[in-house]
């Protein structure tokens, strides 16, 4: 039976999302059951997942908007700025302002943090909930249903880094998602649930390159296309012929769980360092209810990757 997931993502800055989004609707051991979005406009990024799931024909998947901001609102949303470029048109914007919004790209009016308490309630113990932005819905949710964290299935998480492997000296203090929102990162990390954390240590190994994006393109598709491009528009940005795939890598794991090496560690959120706030300070400890991947096998992942994306049997 294929694994039910819900998908909370940041989708829009980094293309990673939209390929771990790709990922799943290609995947056959995965049962998208929902998607929410997580962090600055959320309603954009919404619009952007019920595009793509559009064009991979599930249209039926639910999508809900959660957090804008941080659980406390105490610091400043990163905005890229080309969020949806090329994959939303000008009319879909246009109806945006009119207020008249297309039936296709209408997020569910439920918040994010209820549609995931409901998920999980309605299918206890089958759910990985796979979030791969900042972990504000989520904290959201466990504050509202502290049973949430012995419901789940499991809870994947992209994000946090304990610079332990041989890269560690070129990884930063935080990742991205974890100091977006530290103190919900803290909460869900001290929720009870059993967690897998894939983070900065693993994710930096992984990438997909100008060549690997051609062959998406080629496949033809609509879900490819628009993908593929999307993927080229992130790497003029960041002016190089490679992007670093952290939350496809994080999304495998409940496909591929054997692509990672894990280890049971308690982990724990800096919410009031100046220096370091959203660090996760990591401690080997056999009985966590967390795993921390710090081991990738980088090459088969990256073959995978590009199989399912391709439609190549893996």
């Amino acid at each position: 039976m294929p694994t039910k997931v819900w998908l909370d993502t940041d989708i829009g800055t980094d293309v990673d999302d939209a390929v771990a989004l790709s990922l799943a609707l290609v995947s056959p051991e995965i049962e998208l059951i929902g998607v929410s979005t997580v962090y600055g406009d959320v309603g954009l990024r919404s619009r952007m997942a019920l595009r793509l799931l559009a064009l991979a024909g599930a249209a039926g998947v639910p999508v809900h908007s959660g957090c804008e901001r941080p659980l406390l609102n105490d610091r400043p949303v990163y905005w890229a700025g080309w969020e949806g470029e090329g994959l939303l048109t000008a009319e879909d914007e246009m109806l945006r302002t009119r207020e008249i919004r297309s039936t296709i790209l209408r997020p569910s009016p439920e918040h994010a943090a209820d549609a995931i308490i409901r998920a999980v309630s309605r299918n206890e113990g089958e759910v990985v909930l796979a979030a791969i932005g900042p972990l504000s819905n989520v904290g959201l949710a466990l504050m509202k249903e502290p049973a949430l964290a012995q419901k789940v299935r499991l809870l994947l998480t992209m994000g946090g880094v304990c610079r332990c492997g041989a890269n560690g000296l070129d990884l930063p203090f935080a990742e991205h998602n974890i100091k977006c929102d530290p103190e919900a990162a803290s909460l869900v990390f001290r929720c009870g649930a059993p967690i897998v954390m894939v983070g900065l240590d693993v994710t930096t190994r992984v990438r997909i390159t100008a060549e690997g994006v051609q062959a998406v393109r080629n496949v033809g598709d609509p879900l490819r296309l628009a993908l593929a491009d999307q993927l080229q528009r992130y790497l003029a940005a960041m002016k190089r012929d490679y992007t670093t795939m952290h939350d496809p890598l994080a999304l495998a794991y409940a496909i591929k769980p054997e692509l990672l090496r894990l280890a049971p560690c308690d982990v724990l959120v800096e919410t009031r360092s100046e220096i370091a706030a959203g660090a996760t300070w990591v401690r080997h400890n056999a009985a966590s209810r967390t795993q921390v991947a710090v081991g990738v096998d980088s090459e088969r992942f990256e073959e995978f990757l590009l199989e399912r994306l391709t439609g190549a049997r893996s």
